[in-house]
């Protein structure tokens, strides 16, 4: 499928109510937006298959929904550096942020690295992406070692008092994802919300109590990834 083939199948998908009930459903306003659902591009990634070249002629439409259809296509295994930063600049709400870091950027060889430099950054959906990172990370690489968790956690802890919402409900989310990764991760993630619940920072407390609401409660389901013998102290 050539680039000319495939913007027209994207404008003929396009639908400038859903433009507008995502923007008030759920906060995702983007630039140069054509109203496509995520199922759609779905189904179209599939008929595409996987081409780096055309992902990249995707990015440099400027469309939101090719961007969207980039990390669907591309091999997350030649990411640079350079793309990852690039497009993480870019981002501008937390679909396309989400959408990148999730499957794709953490299958990346410098997903590690990333996460760690991403999570001092000034711009919210550049930290997003690093704590997204954090957050999907076990599930993308689900052989790493409790270790690299055990980092993460130290991150998270740093960061909780970020107050920005997107920001924040990373950060979360990255708590919550790396407690439920193995049962040594639980108590030790368990460990973090209680020590960030300590906070005089409002944003900190919500993170650190919604995230023991759900890995001290009955119904919380603790995979059993692989563990490290011993609990690395934080």
């Amino acid at each position: 499928m050539d680039i000319d083939t495939l913007i027209a199948l994207l404008e003929d998908l396009g639908n400038p109510e859903t433009v507008e009930f995502k923007r008030k459903k759920y906060g995702i306003f983007a630039s140069n937006c054509l109203g496509i659902y995520q199922k759609e591009l779905k189904s179209l990634a599939k008929q595409i298959g996987p081409d780096n070249e055309l992902a990249l002629q995707l990015y440099d439409t400027g469309i939101y929904e090719a961007k969207l259809l980039v990390p669907r296509i591309y091999d997350p295994r030649a990411i640079s550096k350079l793309q990852m930063n690039t497009w993480s600049r870019e981002f501008e709400n937390w679909e396309i942020c989400d959408s990148y870091c999730m499957g794709f950027f953490t299958k990346s060889d410098y997903a590690i690295d990333k996460a760690v430099d991403w999570s001092v950054s000034n711009k919210e959906f550049v930290k997003r992406a690093g704590f997204a990172i954090m957050a999907a990370y076990g599930f993308a690489n689900k052989n790493a070692d409790n270790t690299v968790f055990e980092k993460f956690l130290k991150l998270v802890e740093r960061e909780a008092t970020d107050d920005r919402i997107y920001v924040k409900k990373a950060v979360n989310w990255a708590l919550r994802s790396i407690g439920k990764r193995n049962v040594d991760l639980q108590h030790s993630a368990i460990d973090s919300a209680v020590r960030i619940a300590k906070s005089e920072s409002k944003a900190a407390r919500w993170i650190a109590n919604d995230a023991l609401r759900e890995l001290q409660g009955e119904n919380v389901k603790v995979q059993d990834y692989p563990r490290c013998i011993y609990r690395p102290a934080l």
